[in-house]
Formats: structure tokens, C-alpha cells, sequence
């Protein structure tokens, strides 16, 4: 979890910035045939505070849920979940009321591996986040027709 002390000074309502800040998380990640890198920020508007952040494939293959493929929106939710000590599906419990998410790509509705996807993460939180903020659409490279757009666009998200 991003500590104040390692996180950047953005200025509020920067989103540029944030999304900057998530591309240099995507950096971080390890890079493989297939599969994309990754990076998200979780972001409390209101103070203007980074929450979390994440990265593709960041947290150890031996993590029960999603070993080894955890995506770069489900390592910022379980840092914030372990951070408070409750499973990741009820940070929604302790987030902020102004959460927003960046995300370098826009979050997967289809997971090859069957792993539960980033969009049914989202709005399982029942509208603890209320922006996501998504880089680029995903290409077809992996997931030829990735509808997330309608289940998060329908909640709040924007592509910048």
C-alpha cells in the first residue's frame, strides 16, 4: 500500500497526474506474453489522499482468491482489505464516501483463468467507488469483445 511518505503530491482533481502516477504502477509489472501491465490507483477525492495502489501480477502467486494473476484494480482492494483486516469483497465497509479509481486500462469483464472479474469486483462495493477513471479500453488481444464498459459507464466511469 502507498504510504504517504512514497506517494507523489498531486494536486487535487489532477487527472492527469493520477493517471500518470498509475501508468508508472503499470511499469512495475511484470511483463509477459499474455497478458497486459497494469496500473490503478485508489484515490479518496475528497482529501486528496492515495488510498492504495497496484499493479499486474503484484502480490505472490500463494494468495488464496487470484494466486499469481491478480490484477492491478484487486491488488489496490486487497491492500486496503488487509490494511483493515476484512476480505477484500467488504472494503466497501471502509472506504471513504468519495472514493475514485484509476486505471490504466479499462477493467476486465471476461477473465480467461475464470478468476472473478475487475468489473463484478467494482460493483459488488455496492457504490463505494464512485468514479473509475480508465486510460484506455482494453484491446481485443486476449478478450475479443470486452463489455465492461456497460457495467462500469452505466456506474460512473470515465475513459481520459
Amino acid at each position: 500500500m502507498a504510504s504517504k511518505s512514497d506517494s507523489p503530491v498531486i494536486a487535487s482533481g489532477d487527472h492527469k497526474a493520477y493517471m500518470q502516477y498509475a501508468i508508472e504502477q503499470a511499469r512495475l509489472s511484470p511483463p509477459g506474453p499474455t497478458k497486459f501491465c497494469v496500473g490503478a490507483v485508489l484515490v479518496d477525492a475528497s482529501k486528496n489522499e492515495i488510498l492504495s495502489t497496484g499493479y499486474s501480477q503484484e502480490l505472490p502467486g500463494d494468495r488464496p482468491g487470484d494466486p499469481g494473476t491478480t490484477h492491478a484494480e484487486h491488488c489496490c482492494f486487497i491492500k486496503v482489505a488487509d490494511k483493515h483486516g476484512i476480505p477484500d469483497a467488504d472494503i466497501d465497509t471502509v472506504l471513504p464516501p468519495n472514493t475514485v479509481l484509476y486505471t490504466t486500462m479499462e477493467p476486465c469483464n471476461e477473465r480467461l483463468t475464470g478468476n472473478r472479474t475487475c468489473v463484478d469486483r467494482i460493483l459488488k462495493l455496492n457504490g463505494a467507488i464512485k468514479v473509475v477513471y480508465v486510460g484506455i479500453r482494453e484491446p481485443t488481444t486476449f478478450i475479443k469483445d470486452n463489455a465492461a464498459s456497460s457495467g462500469c459507464r452505466s456506474r460512473g466511469s470515465r475513459l481520459l
